[in-house]
């Protein structure tokens, strides 16, 4: 699941969610982002690139996170994701978030 909204987050830059999946989320989308960073240069380039790949289950979005999304960041050690708080969601009363790249 979590691959999936990963997934979504990469293809749409913000995504709405549960406050708790957002959450759950959060470290688990920077820590791809880190890598796809890394594997822009270096000696573990494939390496890097397969691991993203094995864990999303996705070419293309494997591509547009290492190509488009990875160097916007190049300059920024950490925090690339942003979560905002929308409210209650109207059949359960779940508290629902829009988390986003920044």
């Amino acid at each position: 699941m979590m691959a999936n909204l990963a997934a979504s987050l990469f293809a749409a830059e913000a995504i709405t969610t549960s406050e708790a999946k957002a959450k759950h989320l959060r470290p688990i989308a920077e820590k791809l982002i880190t890598k796809a960073k890394k594997a822009q240069e270096g000696p573990m380039q494939v390496h890097r690139i397969r691991q993203i790949q094995s864990f999303l289950g996705d070419k293309e979005m494997t591509y547009k996170l290492v190509h488009d999304v990875a160097p916007r960041y190049a300059e920024r050690n950490g925090g690339y994701t942003r979560i905002l708080k929308m409210g209650p969601r109207a059949g359960d009363n779940a508290q629902m978030a829009r988390i986003e790249l920044v």
